[in-house]
């Protein structure tokens, strides 16, 4: 017997597990970490009685769902998650999700609601359902991953007039929100968010963050020109989550030099493995950047699309 309800922050470990189940099938492993799932149940703009639902058959979790807004009204983001062998519970969860994000959009003044969803490119969710159900692909991203150590990653040399610091001040965590605002602007579909935001979305609101891993480099003369931003809270590796550069400063071995940094500090902190995300149509020639330093792909994501009116 299929039943729905919203979730609960109570639940975490059932969809943490629901989502190592369905990375099993997906990658082979199971990546999803028990803090990410805790911390976005947690999120402060998540309103899990109206926005997320986890579908259980014979008392067991099969399917979970959730959808949140980063700004624009009508642009709406969700995650769906469903074992297979369950296509009732998929299925319902995205037609609740559907119906939802037009209802949010309409609340917020929106006249239609733009509908985001990233999935494996080859995921548990059918995609033959979501085709029928009007999704199509809009943009496709890449994990990539790389082997680090000691011996072959040592600290870099920075290029002439360059520098670098952490963020354990709060001013410069300040100045890493502007740079990576700023140097992500004309990405495929950034959102803009206020510092208290992007600390809710970093999960730094609830010290889960190491300011001593998010660097901004400094260049003579231009002053604050890049940053990145990484975690070493994944059991499988660590992980960057962002790295940008101001459009006027690209071109100069900044971001190459902040990458190289980074597999250098991963390596010394233990780590073999180092990771990120890439949309392989991105304008500043990031996924060339990520090969030219011996990254290599490790899984594929498709951004779905459904506008709802």
């Amino acid at each position: 017997m299929l039943t729905v309800r919203p979730a609960r922050a109570g639940d975490a470990p059932d969809i943490c597990a629901l989502m190592n189940a369905v990375d099993l099938v997906e990658i082979g492993r199971a990546e999803t970490e028990l803090a990410e799932v805790e911390a976005d149940l947690l999120h402060p703009e998540m309103d899990l009685e109206r926005d997320s639902w986890l579908a259980f058959e014979d008392g067991r979790p099969v399917a979970y769902a959730c959808l949140w807004c980063d700004g624009d009204p009508e642009r709406i983001d969700t995650d769906h998650y469903a074992l297979p062998g369950h296509p009732e519970a998929a299925e319902r969860l995205l037609a609740l999700m559907e119906a939802r994000a037009l209802e949010r959009a309409r609340e917020a003044g929106a006249v239609r609601a733009v509908v985001h969803l990233n999935l494996n490119i080859a995921p548990t969710t059918d995609p033959a359902v979501l085709t029928r159900r009007g999704w199509e692909r809009v943009r496709r991203y890449h994990v990539m991953t790389r082997p680090v150590s000691v011996q072959a990653d040592p600290l870099p040399e920075p290029p002439a007039g360059l520098t670098l610091r952490d963020c354990t001040d709060e001013a410069d965590r300040r100045i890493a929100h502007a740079l990576h605002m700023e140097s992500f602007t004309e990405h495929f579909d950034h959102q803009p968010r206020t510092y208290e935001q992007w600390l809710a979305d970093l999960g730094a609101t609830r010290e889960d963050m190491d300011w001593s891993l998010v660097w901004i480099a400094n260049a003579a003369g231009q002053g604050d020109v890049g940053v990145c931003i990484s975690k070493d809270n994944r059991a499988a590796m660590g992980w960057v989550r962002s790295l940008g550069v101001r459009k006027g400063a690209r071109g100069r071995g900044v971001a190459g030099f902040l990458l190289r940094h980074a597999f250098a500090v991963y390596a010394a902190r233990g780590r073999d493995t180092l990771g990120l995300g890439v949309d392989t149509r991105n304008e500043t020639g990031a996924l060339r950047l990520y090969e030219a330093h011996g990254m290599g792909p490790h899984y594929a994501v498709d951004t779905w699309e459904t506008v709802l009116d």
